[in-house]
């Protein structure tokens, strides 16, 4: 259960690379899915390792960074899908690699503090760790076949629906940080 909840910001940021990639290919799937699995299989290690004073640290920050992302991506989303561009000028660049470390990072932050709590209950991380990183590959893999299939049928329509989805998400990251102070 605590695989899946962490992966589904991953899913729900891969069904919009699904959207916006100009023409689906497995090859780019499994990168977003090699990158997104990657990302939250070592997160709750390093969580586990740096114990609560870095949590602390990051914790009055992380709500406010997966917003800032999740809301510029969104909104450029929403932006293309109503101007009726893909906002690419090339392949490369829909694929570009530090758009997916910053993405990759971006939702993996709340696995770092799964981690944390992994250190609390002295129990083992590098099964749980193992068990989130397999999770959220699987799950980002068919998110970005989902959002590609979903795109290529509505591309406009699902391009904006997208966008609106990966703001509304980092909003509500935010928000439930922001009430609970």
């Amino acid at each position: 259960m605590i695989a899946f909840s962490l992966a589904m910001d991953a899913f729900a940021v891969s069904v919009g690379l699904g959207i916006k990639h100009p023409n689906y290919r497995t090859a780019y799937a499994l990168k977003v899915a090699f990158m997104f699995g990657l990302f939250q299989a070592v997160m709750p290690v390093v969580g586990w390792y740096l114990g609560d004073q870095f949590i602390v640290f990051i914790s009055r920050y992380d709500h406010w960074v997966v917003f800032i992302v999740l809301a510029i991506i969104g909104i450029k989303m929403i932006y293309e899908g109503m101007k009726g561009t893909d906002g690419c000028k090339s392949v490369k660049e829909c694929e570009s690699m530090k758009v997916l470390l910053l993405l990759s990072l971006a939702t993996s932050i709340d696995a770092l503090a799964a981690g944390l709590s992994f250190a609390f209950l002295r129990a083992s991380i590098f099964v749980p760790a193992a068990i989130i990183g397999i999770v959220t590959f699987v799950l980002s893999f068919l998110g970005t076949a989902l959002g590609d299939r979903i795109g290529s049928r509505f591309k406009r329509v699902a391009e904006v629906l997208g966008g609106s989805v990966l703001f509304l998400l980092g909003l509500n990251i935010l928000i439930k940080h922001l009430s609970v102070l």
